[in-house]
């Protein structure tokens, strides 16, 4: 299930991309503004990563889709070694087999250098910045991972929280970085394509980054209990995490409540 959500994931980013930046298609021509373009691409990803964490697949899986997720859960103590191991394969394979299976699709508007397999390489502020974005955008999307599924009122938000963060970072961060914050993510477009520059910045800042808010997040919220390594956890399907057995009410899955 996770190998399938970051499939999809890389197969709506292929397509949308090449949409709207392969030279020779209509939506290209039609809109002439790259930013415009950009911010079409960060919306279409936004509502994409919306819909998976909202599906049956990321219902069931907790939709991490992403190793930086998984390991600062695993870090906290909710996903198990093995689990962990286990879900952090799945992304990078099925992030490849999504690349695999677009370029297959879409041939040469996909591999064409415009938009080259999604590759995510530093832009023209360098690698520094690169690096600063990534980070920044690993962090704040952690932040607002752990204080959203952890709060009883808002938890039900969290994949329309996660996914409008996606659409902004598209628009405003991707320039510098062209806005991974997943290693997987990265992975899966450079393994095809060959394209491997800066690749240590996709790794070490969206895990960096993810950690530090595991700290950010302790230090504001003392003695606060994180739930569950899930992003939806307002379903009826068993959760592996927890022990959710689907029969239960939210409410007897309060965050917050004694002895959790």
């Amino acid at each position: 299930m996770e190998a399938a959500c970051l499939g999809f994931f890389m197969i709506s980013a292929g397509v949308f991309t090449a949409l709207l930046e392969y030279p020779n298609s209509p939506a290209h021509k039609a809109i002439e503004s790259s930013d415009l373009r950009r911010i079409i691409i960060g919306v279409a990803m936004g509502l994409t990563a919306i819909a998976l964490i909202n599906s049956p697949w990321g219902q069931q899986s907790g939709a991490h889709m992403n190793p930086a997720v998984t390991l600062t859960f695993f870090r906290l103590g909710k996903v198990p070694k093995w689990d962990a191991v286990f879900y952090i394969a799945a992304q990078f394979i099925g992030g490849l087999l999504g690349v695999l299976l677009t370029k297959v699709l879409l041939g040469i508007s996909f591999t064409h250098p415009t938009v080259n397999y999604i590759v995510t390489v530093p832009g023209a502020a360098g690698v520094e910045a690169a690096f600063a974005g990534e980070a920044f955008m690993a962090c704040g999307m952690m932040l607002l991972i752990l204080f959203v599924t952890n709060t009883p009122k808002l938890a039900r938000w969290t994949g329309v929280l996660v996914g409008t963060l996606i659409a902004l970072a598209i628009t405003f961060e991707a320039p510098f970085s062209g806005m991974s914050i997943n290693p997987a993510r990265t992975v899966a477009s450079a393994l095809p394509s060959g394209v491997w520059t800066a690749s240590w910045i996709y790794f070490i800042a969206p895990i960096g980054g993810m950690l530090f808010a595991v700290e950010i997040y302790v230090a504001l919220r003392k003695g606060m209990y994180v739930f569950c390594a899930k992003l939806n956890h307002h379903t009826n399907r068993r959760c592996i995490f927890c022990g959710f057995t689907g029969s239960q009410t939210n409410s007897d899955v309060d965050p917050h409540a004694p002895g959790r």
